[in-house]
């Protein structure tokens, strides 16, 4: 498929170099800071559906090009839309594409290498994990020109920073440094800007090799654990255990730990 708004390639993890088993996704808007058009929004929409049908790629990474990851919602865009079922239609669109994200059952890296606002931040926090530039920065900056964040911010922000440190990010609107956001549990881990993607790599190679049938489900109990009890998630994880133990995928994982070798899943 062809993308005008994003990068598509494939990428070999380390531990497995013959195969291309990564996708990199490059919000390719730069000279707008990569702000989620709807042209772009659709994009990421449509190659997440691509990936999710490609059983060799097991994990993803998300990037922007140029000096941002991405400054947010294409303000310029919205600005143009006035009717009630434009401004919904807008806020559905990301809804969809970053729960998409979230629940998607293949982990998802953000790489945040500068501006991560508003949608940008959004679109980060949807993601499993995050590794960020030390140049990164970050803001929901929304309430400074009348608006909330309405992609998931005001929801996704508190699960992974706590509701005192959500409000001060999305009331004040101030941005805060990748050094804070390592500090508070917005992201997993900062960087040197050149090493960026490099680590991204390394860490979703990691991912890659893990068996995908596990970490779907794991994902799914994960996407889920701020809201459901322990009752209620001691019964998923039975569930997923056992569909783990009648997968092929354990028995390869058994044998190549007592063999002492990299396990070769096939998510079967």
């Amino acid at each position: 498929m062809e993308y005008k708004y994003i990068l598509y390639e494939k990428a070999a993890s380390f531990l497995a170099p013959e195969e291309e088993n990564i996708g990199i996704i490059t919000l390719n808007r730069p000279d707008s800071l990569n702000a989620l058009s709807i042209g772009l929004l659709t994009e990421l929409d449509n190659v997440l559906e691509e990936i999710r049908k490609e059983n060799a790629i097991r994990s993803v990474i998300i990037i922007g090009a140029g000096r941002a990851f991405s400054a947010g919602n294409d303000l310029g865009e919205s600005a143009s839309e006035t009717e009630e079922a434009q401004i919904r239609a807008r806020m559905a669109l990301g809804q969809k594409v970053f729960d998409k994200i979230e629940t998607f059952d293949k982990p998802v890296i953000a790489a945040v290498n500068g501006y991560a606002l508003g949608g940008g931040l959004e679109l980060a926090a949807a993601c499993d994990m995050r590794i960020a530039s030390e140049k990164a920065s970050f803001g929901n900056p929304e309430v400074n020109i009348g608006l909330i964040p309405s992609w998931g911010g005001c929801v996704r922000i508190p699960k992974l920073v706590g509701r005192a440190k959500a409000a001060q990010i999305i009331l004040t609107g101030e941005r805060i440094d990748a050094t804070e956001a390592e500090k508070i549990g917005l992201v997993n881990k900062v960087v040197a800007p050149d090493e960026l993607k490099s680590t991204a790599t390394y860490l979703a190679g990691q991912l890659a090799t893990k068996a995908p049938i596990a970490m779907r489900l794991a994902k799914n109990i994960l996407s889920k654990s701020m809201e459901i009890s322990i009752e209620e998630g001691n019964k998923m994880m039975v569930e997923g255990g056992l569909t783990c133990a009648k997968s092929d995928d354990i028995m390869e994982g058994i044998s190549a730990f007592f063999e002492k070798r990299t396990p070769k899943f096939k998510g079967k």
